[in-house]
This record gives structure tokens, sequence and C-alpha cells, in this order.
């Protein structure tokens, strides 16, 4: 192909790139990650939660992990803060008896204090004070979250210079603010794994739907950039960086 029929190929993707919850089957089969974690979240999730525990799940997305848990709708709860994501859970979780809140701000969660045995956030914003405040003596957090240093070789590609929108997401700083909030660290690990595309356009979709990594991202600012990238997956098969995760499950 010519630099102009590929220049429309990924400009289609770029239209394309928006999701309901958290979706990102528009590229599957197209891209992986995550698929050698050193840990299972839901098996994780799983082994903290009884059917008789209350249950909160902070920024749900659209609630699809939160529905495969299976938790008796009464003994659960869910916040939103995306306001798409907001109309979809609204529609979804609360007919279902789930009660759901929107909120944007995790150090204002509008529930009342000790109101839950287990709290859930993945990949999502959180406070350790305020999660701390709503949880139940012995309650449980359960956290994955995405690091400050994620996909940063993809970003030096398109985008090079720019600044970590979340430097403090490491490990070792959120152990310590776990530990001042007043938490007793049951489990913490930190792992760095590979991210590969398979073709550019999922890329261009994924630069897009991810914007707070990829400030600024298109396919008209950064085309020069892409067609480096094909060429170098036209030479290895792949476009790889490398995705930061840890886990951390607290107890109050």
């Amino acid at each position: 192909m010519n630099q102009e029929q590929w220049k429309a190929i990924w400009k289609q993707e770029e239209d394309a790139a928006h999701i309901h919850g958290w979706d990102f089957s528009h590229i599957r089969g197209r891209f992986e990650e995550e698929a050698d974690l050193p840990w299972n979240y839901r098996a994780v999730v799983k082994r903290c939660l009884d059917s008789g525990l209350k249950l909160l799940d902070y920024d749900t997305g659209g609630g699809e992990f939160l529905l495969s848990l299976r938790h008796p709708y009464g003994k659960t709860a869910a916040t939103e803060g995306y306001p798409p994501n907001v109309r979809l859970c609204a529609e979804k979780l609360l007919p279902l008896g789930i009660d759901f809140k929107e909120c944007c701000d995790p150090a204002r969660i509008p529930f009342e204090d000790e109101a839950f045995d287990l709290i859930l956030n993945r990949h999502g914003s959180f406070d350790a004070g305020e999660t701390y405040r709503l949880l139940r003596r012995g309650g449980r957090f359960i956290t994955e979250q995405v690091g400050g240093n994620n996909d940063r070789e993809l970003v030096e590609l398109v985008l090079p210079g720019t600044e970590r929108p979340f430097p403090d997401l490491t490990l070792e700083k959120q152990r310590r603010v776990f530990e001042q909030a007043g938490f007793k660290l049951l489990q913490a690990e930190e792992a760095y794994r590979p991210i590969r595309f398979y073709d550019v356009g999922a890329f261009v979709w994924f630069a897009r739907v991810i914007e707070w990594e990829f400030p600024g991202f298109s396919v008209e600012r950064c085309f020069d950039r892409l067609l480096n990238m094909q060429r170098m997956l036209e030479r290895d098969g792949k476009i790889e960086g490398t995705i930061h995760r840890y886990l951390i499950v607290a107890e109050k």
C-alpha cells in the first residue's frame, strides 16, 4: 500500500476509537497484553469474596467484571465517573438492585463510614484514606493498577519526550501510602510484561482510547512515526512495548 492508503485506514481506526464500558473487542486478536501476569486478579478477588459480604466496586467501568462475580445484588454497590459509562451502569446495574452511584472523586465516595467488607478497584483511581474510611474493621481492599511506567516505549515511538502522567504509581511508593493510611498489606506484587500489536491500525485505536498516556496523539500529527512503526511491523511481525502493573491486597 502507498502512504495515502495507510493514512486512510489509520484514520478509520482513529474515528472508531470509542468504547462503552471497558470493551477492547474492536482490536481483539490484533493485540495482546496481560496474558502472563504473575497473579490472576479474578482468582485473588474470589479468594476474598463470600456471599455474606458487602461489596463495592469503585470505578466499575461498565460493570462487566462486577457482574461476572455473581455476588448477591442486594449486597453489591458500584461507582463510576466517566459519563458514557455512568449512563451504561445506570441502565444495567440499577434495575438489578445494585446500589450504583455516580462518583468521579475518589476522595469523596458517597457512602457511609464502614459500609463495606470488601472494596475492589481495577485500573481506576483511588484514595487510600477514603477507602480506609469505607471499610469495616478487618475489611479488605483489592486493587490491580496500571503503573506509572506503562507503555513508555510505545509513547516514545509516537510522542517522544511525553511526561509520565502518573509517576507515583509504583509499588514502592504506593506501599508507603497504604501503610500511612493504616492498612496492613497482605499481598503486594509488581510486574512488567510485553504488550504486542499486530497491525498499526490496532495501535492507533488503542492510543486514541488511552488518551491520558498518549496526549495529543492523532494520525495526522504522528503520521511519519506511524509509517516508521509500519516498517517495524513488516520487519519484526509485531510492535512491542512493556506494560507495568501492580497488585495490592490491604486489610483494615
